[in-house]
């Protein structure tokens, strides 16, 4: 015969579910990574620039000496 669960069983496996945290990890590393990967984008379309190009050339070249 089945019989209810208690009370406090209930609550305790009510606490049990929403204090579970398994797996939230791995998502957060997942939005970081997708972060990542977005920033990376966005890094290589700016350096794809023309003018940003130039400008970071002339900024190595003034602090190796060789610039004009």
């Amino acid at each position: 015969m089945f019989r209810a669960p208690s009370r406090s069983c209930r609550r305790a496996r009510i606490r049990e579910l929403l204090e579970d945290e398994r797996g939230a990890v791995t998502a957060e590393y997942a939005i970081v990574i997708m972060a990542a990967v977005a920033f990376a984008g966005l890094l290589v379309a700016i350096m794809r620039s023309d003018e940003i190009r130039a400008m970071l050339v002339q900024l190595v070249e003034n602090a190796l000496g060789t610039g004009g």
